[in-house]
């Protein structure tokens, strides 16, 4: 029981599948611990993307298990789905920021979410603007930046109520090394000074992030880690 109060994902036995008889994982079991930098990599198609949507409760489990911040996703409410996500911040690789809002009222999105004041949300915004260089660019739309501007406004976004755990879905897949480095140095950031648990889809870990980090694989439905 001590060993789960510490754990921000259990799964065990789980499997997922958008169709009932055609599983894409099967008989997942895997503890993730609070402050785990986690990296989980596989061939394309092999349902990484998948699994990152069954944490924040965007599919649900066919079978087993999947508790995510100390709530079991099975058979998940709809206020209980909204609690949970209110402790993630979700990285998408197509950022999927508001066009019609500015930058800066696209990273308040979260904190607005959570009910904190105007003030608190716009000093929180400026402040991760400013830490991914992109203060100058507040009061544009997410259509006049770059892709990599745009994701770096995305990582913003996610950390901005400094959430429990984040899950990045291929962060820096379609980015400039520039903009790449910018992002992992911001998740080992929050990895590190504020203690976030990490879980980030990617086809290629970074060579030259140092930090410690589990290695999971998927392949042929499964999952294993990789020592």
């Amino acid at each position: 029981m001590n060993e789960e109060k510490s754990s921000v994902i259990v799964a065990e036995n789980l499997s997922l599948s958008y169709k009932k008889n055609e599983p894409i994982l099967q008989n997942i079991t895997l503890n993730v611990k609070t402050k785990d930098f986690i990296f989980i990599t596989g061939k394309s198609g092999s349902g990484k993307s998948t699994f990152l949507k069954s944490l924040y409760a965007a599919l649900l489990p066919r079978e087993g298990r999947l508790n995510v911040c100390g709530i079991e996703l099975n058979n998940i409410s709809a206020s209980n789905k909204n609690f949970l996500r209110k402790h993630l911040g979700v990285v998408f690789q197509d950022y999927k920021l508001i066009d019609s809002w500015t930058i800066e009222k696209n990273v308040m999105l979260p904190l607005f979410i959570a009910g904190f004041s105007k003030d608190v949300c716009l000093s929180q915004a400026h402040k991760l603007l400013k830490h991914v260089k992109l203060l100058h660019k507040a009061d544009k739309y997410p259509l006049e930046l770059s892709g990599g501007e745009q994701q770096r406004a995305a990582v913003a976004r996610a950390l901005a109520h400094n959430p429990v755990l984040i899950l990045a879905d291929e962060p820096t897949g379609n980015l400039d090394d520039y903009s790449s480095g910018v992002i992992w140095g911001l998740l080992k950031g929050a990895n590190e000074q504020l203690g976030t648990t990490i879980v980030t889809v990617t086809h290629r870990i970074p060579s030259l992030l140092r930090v410690g980090y589990r290695h999971f694989i998927i392949e042929n439905g499964g999952m294993d880690e990789i020592c």
